[in-house]
């Protein structure tokens, strides 16, 4: 698989640094299976875990934080352990990678290359029998399901966006508060109390960008960093309990 990728012509992000994860998670996975997708660019790795006494109806797709990986933790492993206890399967995606210190502004340029990373995603987990789908980002991640969901809402019924970060920037793939305006879907947007400045600064901002989606909710969990350390059961309990009401409600 690795030869592969690098036969491939070369991706705006790093492959290597990909690969890397890829192999120390292989070597390490004891929750869920590994699963290789692929795009037009590369293949890449996603971590899947079947829902607990269902059939798989319900699944979220949970996209990390800059720099980050599958399994990274706590928030993005959290979600992984919990949400399958709670009826939800989980397709936890490996998204687009830049070197160590790159900034938001510096990953727009592979904000292409994930929503294509989304729709292999949205693609499987209908594959295996989905029914209703949610994405859940983290971060950069959330950003990245933004700019596709935003665009393209086809096969997601929900978006919980965690610490949704927004910049002062002209890119078409940076305008977060004019995709906030496009989305339909029920939409949760949770920040923290010390979140980074681009999340806190600018939430009431998003807020007023959501104030025509009858389904937008937006909450802080006070206490918190971005990292969410303190109490990051929480932060989950918050997103298992509002996908639950959301499907219910489908």
């Amino acid at each position: 698989m690795f030869c592969l990728a690098a036969a491939l012509p070369a991706a705006a992000g790093d492959q290597r640094r990909e690969q890397d994860y890829a192999e120390q998670i292989q070597r390490q996975l004891t929750d869920g299976r590994a699963v290789w997708l692929q795009t037009e660019r590369q293949p890449f790795l996603g971590l899947y875990s079947d829902a607990e006494k269902t059939d798989n109806r319900d699944a979220a797709i949970v996209l990390h934080d800059m720099g980050g990986h599958p399994d990274q933790g706590p928030v993005v492993r959290g979600l992984r352990s919990t949400l399958p206890k709670h009826g939800w399967a989980v397709l936890s995606l490996q998204m687009p990678v830049l070197e160590i210190g790159a900034s938001l502004d510096d990953y727009f340029i592979v904000f292409d290359e994930a929503a294509t990373r989304i729709d292999a995603g949205v693609a499987y987990l209908q594959q295996g029998g989905a029914k209703r789908i949610a994405v859940v980002g983290y971060g950069v991640g959330a950003a990245m399901a933004l700019y596709r969901l935003s665009a393209k809402p086809d096969g997601v019924m929900a978006f919980a966006a965690v610490s949704l970060p927004v910049a002062d920037d002209r890119l078409p793939q940076a305008q977060s508060l004019e995709q906030i305006k496009r989305i339909g879907l029920p939409f949760l947007d949770v920040y923290a109390e010390f979140d980074l400045p681009s999340v806190l600064d600018t939430a009431r901002q998003r807020r007023m960008a959501g104030k025509d989606n009858p389904v937008y909710r937006q909450i802080r969990l006070d206490g918190e960093g971005h990292a969410y350390l303190q109490n990051d059961n929480l932060l989950v309990k918050r997103i298992y309990a509002w996908l639950t009401i959301t499907a219910n409600e489908k």
